[in-house]
């Protein structure tokens, strides 16, 4: 296993910082770099300007408009992008539903769709858990029936993360109630503008909106948005869902939180404490180790192996280091993580926060925000039983 970068890797990771340094906007760097409130618009702002690069499909293949880009080259702009501040590209369009379109659907479904996802221009959401349906995926209910030319859908999603914002919305419908319930399910691609749809914001104990409930209520959806054959969907959720959990570890924005981590531990005064370093360097430990892991399968990928099935061994272990880093920033301000200012958020605020640190505002709320990462995605519990039966055997 070769983990050293090529001189040519190297070269690629310095036209990238350069570039990423010279486009992405100060303001939203500020915003990342503080944990303050990314707005709809600062999110697609930066989608848009790496759409216009080619950059917002990274690991997309030439022959879809995307740069062509191997493994490591495509871990090397995530971690430039991170690092720098940039905020994290909203997955469901370029990371999720692309390359389901790509491997599955057929020639009309990438003329119409793709050029949309990789310009940043058009918000796609990710309509897969429901009231009943979380780690156990493949009970969903949500009906889809079809009539003539088109599909019927009713049923509900919850958890539909930035929903509010979608323009559509990539579904997993029930199409069949014969046989074991994944041979049911398909893969279906939905207009959130089309009569019928209503969303609900499910507003969080610190006032944002990030998760969402969807209701289908007789929404007519075209027979042509089915992607690939009725009824295969589950085998194109399993696809998906590797994406998704991989992208979950974001192991580069672990470590721009670690540096994050030890500025206010310096600002605090806590740095000092040897023990409490003790914790950050462990932590720092782990970083490494999911890094090692990452680049592990990269290098297999680089040389032609194949790599073991490990994306949520990733998820396991990136979901757990989140929580940690930010119960340490939390620890790391003691009472002054406390209060909850919500407008303290918002980039510029002039108010008067206790201690005098606006830093230590979104320190609460983003630990007991994450306390979701180790849940979504497939939970931890459920992650580990499919390591212990795919991979040790």
């Amino acid at each position: 296993m070769d983990l050293a970068f090529t001189p040519e890797e190297l070269a690629f990771r310095d036209q990238i910082r350069s570039w990423v340094k010279a486009n992405l906007p100060a303001d939203i760097a500020h915003k990342v770099h503080n944990a303050l409130r990314l707005s709809r618009d600062d999110m697609q702002r930066w989608a848009k300007i790496l759409g216009s690069k080619g950059w917002l499909g990274y690991g997309w293949p030439k022959e879809f408009g995307g740069p062509g880009w191997t493994a490591v080259q495509k871990h090397l702009f995530e971690e430039e992008c991170a690092l720098a501040g940039a905020p994290r590209i909203v997955p469901f369009g370029p990371v999720m539903v692309a390359p389901v379109i790509m491997a599955f659907g057929n020639a009309e479904q990438h003329q119409r769709f793709l050029p949309g996802i990789a310009s940043g221009e058009v918000w796609w959401s990710q309509g897969y858990s429901e009231p009943g349906s979380g780690s156990d995926l493949a009970s969903v209910k949500t009906r889809a029936e079809r009539q003539g030319d088109h599909y019927l859908v009713n049923g509900q999603k919850t958890w539909t993360t930035l929903g509010q914002y979608g323009e559509w919305i990539f579904c997993l419908v029930r199409t069949s109630t014969e046989g074991k319930p994944q041979t049911g399910i398909s893969f279906l691609l939905i207009d959130m503008k089309s009569p019928g749809v209503t969303v609900r914001p499910i507003k969080l104990l610190d006032g944002e909106c990030e998760v969402n409930e969807v209701f289908f209520d007789n929404v007519k959806v075209p027979a042509e948005n089915l992607i690939g054959e009725e009824n295969k969907g589950w085998t194109y959720a399993k696809h998906l869902l590797s994406h998704e959990r991989t992208n979950i570890a974001d192991v580069n924005r672990a470590k721009r939180e670690l540096e994050r981590l030890k500025r206010i531990a310096k600002a605090e005064g806590v740095w000092d404490d040897a023990r409490f370093r003790d914790q950050i360097a462990l932590l720092e430990v782990d970083i490494v180790a999911l890094e090692m892991l990452v680049l592990r399968v990269l290098s297999a990928e680089k040389s032609g192996k194949n790599p073991l099935d490990i994306a949520g061994l990733l998820k396991i272990k990136g979901s757990e280091i989140q929580q940690r880093y930010a119960e340490l920033m939390m620890l790391a301000a003691g009472p002054f993580s406390l209060p909850f200012i919500e407008e303290a958020m918002e980039a510029g605020w002039q108010g008067n926060f206790p201690g005098g640190v606006v830093a230590n505002a979104p320190l609460a709320s983003t630990y007991f925000n994450m306390r979701k990462t180790t849940i979504y995605g497939g939970s931890n519990e459920v992650q580990r039983n499919i390591v212990a039966q795919t991979v040790l055997g």
